[in-house]
């Protein structure tokens, strides 16, 4: 009955057969049986007397939660209230249902959108000299800031009845993601003002003279955007900024009207030291009462031009080594009309809630592509150069170590484009992703740190020595950039992702929490009542689930609507889940308010449901694609890896859990029969890394999406078209090996004498001699590392 979730009229029936059943078999033992009568009908009474419940129960709950449960600030109301509950919701109750999630549309590209990738976006990325950029000029060039005005790079966001693209978020990202495997200072450029930002802001709060002014401006790049929110002491708590603004009388454009009186002190802001309008975050204050009864009026944003008095832009910040323009800037007694404020006069004070709504998009977004991208271009250029560099005339590919390297490499960019794509696709049904957005923008950041890594020490000292021929070291240094803003991860995995999750996705604890703090005691008690019964089915039902689920590892879990080849991975994700979903319900019971405080807690329970949630990205990703046989490898590694990575982050969680006693019980509980999933598996370690080591339709779908070139004299195209080469030679190379092996060839590494005794010998062709000198060539040339006179200086 637990297992399926039985309501009242089955449980009470229940009791009161257990109670009948007990009179048949004892019927001697009156005190006995009169003592259970008196429990079974006190239950019964319980459940179908509303007024008895609430008098003796549910009143003295709410008691107690009143005292318990800390205040919710109101920046911490706002984030709870911010975005939409999808996904991330059946995830986190414990019975997903995996058919609907699998019928969602597959994400497309227009035919517009495809054609500007494959337009402008190509004829970018052609134009863009990463080293000229960073290490010469430390800014994009002329020609390049012309084409992205010219082009509408900057309105991707924007309507088409303003002038812009109107694309989807699809398109955004694959957009982002495609320019960040040429250059990543272009790519921040580019991603900024579609982010977040003042058209972001203007679309969804702006006054309709606002939007009819700005955005057209800004399709057209007339306005060059920023958004200034960090504080030096602020930092991650926005709510701490000491920014301010004053509703104060002033002049403005000759006239006398009713504003603010801005003064601020921001850094770390992308676009600032070429904005000409700033986005600004300031708390509002109003000590005469010019537009109300209160004095603080809350954080606002603002519109601020930057050529008015007071506006001071400071000189660029150099983030690592890239060179998109950042820097610091500062206001002193800027005055601005209250129409600057976004929204107008209306939405002051509703910064903080407006910033949060257009966070979760813009974070589901920007930093997840640049992530992909650069497990697309490691994924291209580590297979191609451990295909192509030999050591102890042996590929190196064909080294365990290297393949243990390549794994990682195909399976994790298979993850991340995976989640790039399914929470892009999201955001185009309408949705904020508030929680899904913070899982990505940590996960996809750090699953970059993991390929970047390891694409590095795959190239050895061709990764480490600097140059126009290296392809890596910017997207190695630039790693940090994005681990560190929209969010720090540490911050995003320790309190953002299961302490938003928590409250946003739980069936009942909002409801919960809401009907403690409602003044009305008569209206709480009441909502608490239908909260706390639901909220107790659903408990009951999580614990059968969990146990059961355990005891079979998942085999009895549904998998209705789900194609066979994904049934065994449903059913595990379905046990996880369960047992995540008991989990923490055990935890909010047991910790209540003083979860925040217990951030690696929360950070375990958060890693559970950000890899249940990139688990379901890989099977609609493989799904959609229609189970191809040759992406099997990396759909089965990366599962893998997922499920791996939820039980050990639950296994953590319930060996360091606040209460031990609580812990054991729950862990033999939720894992019954042990832990089933395996850390790695080398054989498909191997089938994961040959992806990468052939020309195959699967390598081509990992990669779909970088800047893909063979020229010779290009960074990446030289690489791969060595690649291409010694994939043309392959059969011509085994023969010139087993000859040696068998001694009809010296063992002397190949040259041209050696091929010509080749020739002589009929071991190859001459036409074969020939393309295999080629390929030598290419391949030397591929290996190659820069260098330079001891006098000259190649950073300036």
């Amino acid at each position: 009955l637990a297992y399926m979730g039985a309501g009242k009229m089955l449980w009470c029936l229940l009791v009161a057969a257990a109670w009948l059943l007990c009179i048949l078999t004892y019927p001697a033992h009156m005190v006995t049986l009169l003592l259970t009568g008196l429990l079974a009908l006190a239950f019964i009474l319980l459940c179908y007397s509303d007024a008895l419940r609430q008098r003796t129960i549910i009143k003295p709950v709410l008691t107690w939660l009143r005292r318990a449960l800390p205040p919710i600030s109101e920046t911490e109301k706002a984030a709870i209230d911010a975005g939409t509950v999808g996904w991330e919701g059946e995830l986190f109750n414990g019975n997903p249902q995996w058919q609907n999630m699998l019928q969602l549309e597959k994400p497309r590209l227009t035919q517009q959108e495809q054609a500007f990738i494959d337009g402008p976006v190509e004829e970018l990325c052609a134009m863009l000299d990463d080293w000229e950029i960073v290490q010469r000029s430390h800014n994009l060039s002329e020609e390049v800031w012309d084409f992205l005005r010219q082009h509408g790079f900057f309105a991707m966001i924007i309507p088409q009845r303003y002038g812009g693209k109107g694309f989807s978020a699809l398109a955004h990202s694959t957009i982002v993601m495609k320019i960040s495997t040429r250059s990543i200072s272009a790519a921040v450029t580019v991603m900024v003002p579609n982010s977040l930002g003042p058209a972001e802001l203007l679309l969804h709060y702006g006054t309709e003279q606002q939007q009819d002014y700005y955005l057209p401006r800004l399709a057209r790049g007339e306005e060059i955007p920023c958004f200034a929110l960090t504080s030096p002491n602020a930092g991650s708590d926005a709510g701490a900024i000491s920014d301010t603004g004053i509703i104060c009388k002033g002049e403005w454009r000759g006239k006398q009207v009713l504003g603010l009186r801005l003064n601020w002190a921001k850094r770390y802001i992308t676009l600032a030291p070429v904005a000409t309008v700033l986005g600004l975050a300031f708390k509002a204050y109003d000590p005469d009462h010019l537009i109300g009864d209160s004095v603080d009026l809350g954080i606002s944003c603002a519109l601020v031009p930057v050529d008015i008095a007071g506006v001071r832009i400071g000189d660029r910040h150099r983030p690592m080594t890239s060179a998109f323009m950042n820097g610091p800037t500062w206001g002193k007694d800027v005055f601005i009309p209250l129409e600057q404020v976004i929204g107008g006069q209306g939405q002051i004070g509703n910064g903080w809630s407006m910033l949060l709504n257009c966070l979760s998009v813009g974070r589901a977004i920007s930093l997840p592509a640049q992530s992909c991208g650069a497990g697309k271009l490691a994924s291209l250029t580590s297979g191609a150069y451990s295909r192509i560099r030999q050591q102890f005339n042996t590929p190196i590919c064909e080294f365990e170590g290297v393949t243990e390297a390549l794994a990682p490499i195909a399976g994790l960019s298979y993850l991340m484009d995976s989640a790039r794509t399914f929470t892009a696709a999201m955001v185009d049904r309408g949705e904020k992703p508030s929680v899904p957005s913070a899982i990505i923008k940590y996960h996809n950041t750090e699953m970059m740190r993991i390929v970047v890594n390891h694409a590095m020490d795959i190239h050895g000292g061709r990764g480490v020595i600097d140059g126009q021929r290296n392809y890596l070291s910017r997207v190695y240094q630039s790693i940090p950039i994005g681990i560190t803003v929209e969010g720090a991860n540490i911050l995003t995995r320790n309190m953002m992702i299961f302490g938003q999750g928590s409250i946003r996705c739980h069936q009942f604890l909002l409801t919960e929490m809401e009907a403690a703090a409602n003044p009305d005691q008569a209206a709480g008690v009441s909502e608490l009542d239908t909260a706390l019964c639901g909220h107790i089915r659903h408990t009951t039902q999580l614990a059968a689930r969990a146990l059961i689920l355990g005891l079979t590892r998942g085999r009895l879990a549904a998998t209705t609507g789900v194609p066979q080849p994904l049934h065994r991975y449903t059913q595990q994700l379905s046990q996880m889940s369960a047992a995540f979903a008991l989990v923490s319900d055990c935890t909010l019971l047991t910790l209540g308010g003083s979860l925040k405080f217990r951030e690696r807690v929360s950070a375990r329970l958060g890693d559970v449901l950000s890899y249940l949630y990139l688990s379901s990205s890989l099977l609609k990703r493989f799904n959609d694609d229609d189970l191809p046989e040759g992406d099997r490898p990396l759909f089965e590694w990366a599962m893998q890896y997922t499920l791996f990575k939820q039980q050990e982050a639950l296994s953590d969680l319930l060996h360091n859990y606040p209460s031990p006693v609580l812990g054991r019980l729950l862990k033999h509980w939720v894992f019954p029969t042990g832990f089933s999933a395996r850390a790695r598996n080398d054989l498909l370690d191997k089938q994961a890394a040959n992806c990468l080591l052939d020309n195959t339709p699967t390598r081509k779908r990992l990669i779909d999406g970088v800047y893909y070139c063979t020229d010779p004299l290009d960074p990446v195209g030289r690489v791969e078209h060595a690649f291409l080469q010694v994939l043309a030679t392959a059969d011509a190379e085994k023969r010139l090996k087993r000859a040696q092996r068998k001694g009809d060839l010296p063992t002397d590494v190949v040259t041209d004498e050696l091929l010509k005794q080749a020739v002589d010998a009929g071991v190859i062709a001459e036409a074969d001699c020939a393309r295999y000198r080629q390929t030598l060539s290419a391949v030397d040339d591929a290996i190659q590392v820069d260098h330079y006179r001891p006098a000259s200086k190649p950073h300036t």
